[in-house]
């Protein structure tokens, strides 16, 4: 499969309320990105689907529906249908076998990510749901599942990356969130991602693509964030 451009390696979270404050920081942002995730949050707002048309039609930015469908198969193949209509480029799903046999079905276009293990869950979170597995042999065998069900990627953290690299190769992409600041990797989180990684090493892991929310958002210069990201991401890729 061919890879991204190194702009589009770099995926902002929208993770605001409303499609006018998701409108102003794309437009505060410029092209320093070129990228979007929309989530649960954004989703569920009014007039959420205009915004992701202005976004990929006006802006023409690729855009990422992360709703992480789980769901019967027939109403997860229905619900991928018409975001591959919609203009979406990713969408994420469970990694659940019907489910995302059910998406890859009905694709397209549309390159369907299956969920591994969500980067605010450690060892501990798997215990209180009753996994057997510890997160690194749950993470390849979902990802393993998802390549064998017609998936296109994964969303894996920085962490588990090499280990997926090194199995899959690039017959998967590999998408990470939980992107914190190097200077934070060693200090108690501030929030509820618990495996992270910062940038450099995301991609040095065998990253695809990084998603970067509260480090791009919270910023004091959101557009300054997000160009010395990608100033990270183009040492990392050279022309």
């Amino acid at each position: 499969m061919s890879g991204p451009t190194r702009e589009e390696r770099l995926i902002v979270a929208l993770d605001v309320p409303t499609p006018a404050e998701a409108r102003a920081l794309v437009e505060r942002l410029g092209d320093a990105a070129c990228f979007y995730k929309i989530g649960l949050e954004l989703f569920t707002a009014r007039g959420a689907f205009e915004f992701v048309e202005w976004l990929a039609a006006a802006r023409r930015c690729k855009v990422f529906a992360d709703l992480k469908l789980y769901d019967i198969p027939e109403t997860v193949r229905r619900a991928v249908a018409n975001l591959r209509r919609g203009g979406a480029t990713f969408v994420t799903v469970h990694g659940h076998r019907s489910v995302m046999e059910a998406a890859a079905r009905e694709k397209g276009d549309l390159k369907i990510l299956a969920v591994t293990v969500l980067t605010s869950f450690d060892a501990r979170d798997l215990a209180e749901l009753g996994a057997a597995a510890n997160v690194e042999a749950l993470v390849l065998a979902r990802a393993q599942g998802a390549l064998e069900t017609g998936c296109d990627g994964v969303i894996t953290s920085g962490l588990e990356a090499p280990r997926l690299k090194q199995t899959f190769g690039d017959r998967l992409l590999l998408v990470t969130p939980g992107i914190r600041p190097a200077a934070a990797e060693n200090a108690k989180p501030a929030d509820d991602q618990k495996r992270t990684v910062d940038v450099a090493r995301a991609f040095a892991n065998g990253a695809d693509y990084i998603v970067v929310g509260r480090p791009i958002r919270d910023a004091a210069d959101p557009r300054a964030a997000a160009q010395d990201i990608q100033r990270t991401i183009a040492s990392a890729f050279p022309a």
